[in-house]
C-alpha cells in the first residue's frame, strides 16, 4: 500500500487547510486510516482516526476544529482543519492499517501567529 498526501502549506492563525491522502496498491487490506503529526524533537502523535465503518476518534487538542473523513470508493482520507493555531504547526502524516502499518511521506503544515 502506498499513501500520498497533499494539501499542506502556510496559513495564518484562524485559517483553514484541507489535507488529502490517496491510497494505492493493496487497498482492500486497509482498515482504519488516520492522520498523525510530528514536530522536531517530539514523538509522532495521533490527530484523528477513522475506521472503515466511519467511526471517528480525535485528539483532545483538535476536537471541534478538525474533521476526518474518508471515501472508500476513491481510497482517500481527508482532514479538514479549521481555526488553526500556531501549535498545530507540524509535519502531518497519513496512516493506514492493513496487513502492516503504512505511512505517507508527510506534508508540512505551518500556522503563523
Amino acid at each position: 500500500v502506498q499513501l500520498v498526501e497533499s494539501g499542506g502549506g502556510l496559513v495564518q492563525a484562524g485559517g483553514s487547510l484541507r489535507l488529502s491522502c490517496v491510497a494505492s496498491g493493496r487497498v482492500r487490506s486497509i482498515g482504519a486510516m488516520g492522520w498523525y503529526r510530528q514536530v522536531p524533537g517530539k514523538k509522532r502523535e495521533l490527530v484523528a482516526l477513522i475506521s472503515s465503518a466511519g467511526i471517528t476518534n480525535y485528539a483532545d487538542s483538535v476536537k471541534g476544529r478538525f474533521t476526518i473523513s474518508r471515501d472508500n470508493a476513491e481510497n482517500t482520507v481527508s482532514l479538514q482543519m479549521n481555526s488553526l493555531k500556531p501549535e498545530d504547526t507540524a509535519v502531518y502524516y497519513c496512516h493506514a492499517i492493513g496487513r502492516y502499518d503504512y505511512w505517507g511521506q508527510g506534508t508540512q503544515v505551518t500556522v503563523s501567529s
